[in-house]
């Protein structure tokens, strides 16, 4: 196949910033990975430092020490940006990216041998497998609409495995799984089947960060603040509550009410609160520190995540896959990502997030935080879009009814004007450094786009 030069980095650093709008404004798609770790290329997906309550989670429950911990962060948010250009890059030949070990060093498979030479171009290992991720996300959908029809109670849990290329079923009897395929309709050659004993459930007694309780009948986790329009709220897990329920917080004042819940199926849910309460751009660390959230771009398979839990505080582990889907004894949950993070009753809803990135809330999970286990969330990305929420940042301008347009804003920064890194500009009375060399456009005024500028 005669490929076409793409200019990865470019694309790469173009779509996280696509990636950090869809956070603020929901305009851009929500996928987005963070540059290999041996290309200086790329941007992190947002200028803010790692939090120290993040770092010492990741140094417990990883084994890493503080000077690993930090370079994991910034060398998973460069590969993600290398990663996803990539992927635009190959188109249909992509078939996925992982990351491995402290240095991150970026692994993209592809379908087609011609990809290769582009890949390590860029500073990744290439390898050159089958099934395209396509192919792959094609089959894992014929079964999740075969479980609609077929018990998956004995094979409860299944995923893209991208860094074994097929669609994995996790099942207690492989019979079970095998039902499942047949009924799916799917290239048995596609699909591996893992023994299990594993039976997962929701969390329902979670708080990722602060506890809420519903109803007065049961406690949960806040996931992340967020705004939709001048209303204040947070997003959660959907088996927490259904549409209606109302809340009270962590002091047991009254709160508001869920807005929006979908279990099973999916596992989302917002609720808005009333105006005693107002949205701020933290997850509860370790000792009640104050993690910040800068954005919502994707982490890459092998990243490191670390999740706020009212039951267990801070835990951190890696992301092993995405597009999973798993059974409950309530129903089957699609399209949440598969984790080795630990987690209990009360931890439900939950935050995740991967250096200062949102990655989603608490659904459920087995095991627990004495002797380990696997846990689910569900991605934030699509729970502001379909609720139209917009994440609380640590970049919000401050206007949740016109964001990112101070008026006439007067200062330094100009579209049409080429910036290096470092450089510093003025913008509606406040001056930022230039975090990634461009050509600034409009839409892309300094406090709209962190990938790219830092306040200062």
């Amino acid at each position: 196949m005669l490929r076409r030069k793409t200019d990865v980095k470019a694309v790469g650093a173009a779509l996280l910033l696509a990636g950090v709008l869809t956070a603020t404004a929901l305009t851009a798609p929500a996928s987005a990975r963070p540059a290999a770790a041996d290309s200086p290329a790329a941007a992190p997906a947002a200028a803010a430092p790692a939090e120290p309550a993040l770092v010492a989670a990741m140094q417990r429950d990883l084994g890493l020490t503080e000077a690993q911990a930090r370079t994991r962060i910034a060398a998973e948010q460069r590969a993600a940006a290398v990663a996803i250009g990539l992927e635009v890059a190959l188109n249909g030949d992509f078939a996925g990216a992982w990351v491995q070990g402290t240095s991150a060093r970026l692994t993209v498979a592809t379908s087609d041998p011609a990809g290769a030479g582009e890949i390590t171009a860029e500073g990744a290992r290439a390898v050159v497998v089958e099934h395209s991720l396509a192919e792959l996300d094609a089959a894992k959908a014929a079964l999740d609409r075969a479980a609609r029809s077929v018990p998956t109670d004995d094979a409860p849990v299944w995923f893209v495995d991208v860094r074994t290329n097929s669609v994995v079923v996790q099942a207690l009897d492989p019979a079970a799984a095998e039902a499942l395929v047949t009924a799916g309709g799917v290239d048995r050659g596609l699909v591996r089947i893992e023994s299990t004993e594993e039976q997962p459930r929701p969390l329902y007694d979670l708080r990722g960060g602060e506890a809420y309780y519903m109803g007065g009948s049961g406690r949960c986790s806040v996931g992340f603040p967020v705004t939709r329009g001048t209303t204040h709220g947070f997003a959660t897990a959907g088996h927490c509550g259904s549409t209606g329920t109302s809340t009270s917080g962590y002091n047991r004042a009254a709160q508001g009410s869920f807005r929006g819940s979908s279990f099973p199926g999916n596992d989302y849910a917002w609720v808005a609160v009333n105006s005693n309460w107002t949205a701020t751009p933290y997850v509860r660390g370790a000792g009640g520190q104050n993690v910040q959230v800068a954005g919502s771009t994707q982490a890459p398979v092998g990243s490191a995540v670390c999740r706020s839990g009212s039951t267990t505080g801070w835990h951190c582990g890696t992301i092993q896959q995405h597009n999973t889907s798993v059974t409950y004894p309530q129903g089957t949950v699609t399209g949440v990502t598969r984790t080795t993070v630990c987690a209990e009753p009360g931890d439900s809803g939950g935050a995740y997030i991967s250096g200062s990135q949102a990655q989603g809330v608490t659904s459920g999970g087995s095991g627990n935080c004495s002797t380990g286990g696997t846990t689910f969330y569900q991605p934030v990305n699509e729970i502001l879009s379909v609720y139209g929420l917009t994440l609380k940042t640590t970049d919000d301008p401050g206007d949740p009814g016109d964001p990112g347009d101070p008026g006439d804003p007067g200062g330094t920064w100009a579209a049409g004007t080429t910036y290096q890194t470092g450089s510093t500009v003025t913008y509606g009375g406040a001056t930022y450094r230039c975090l990634q060399g461009h050509t600034a456009q409009t839409g892309w005024e300094p406090p709209n786009v962190p990938a790219l500028w830092q306040r200062v």
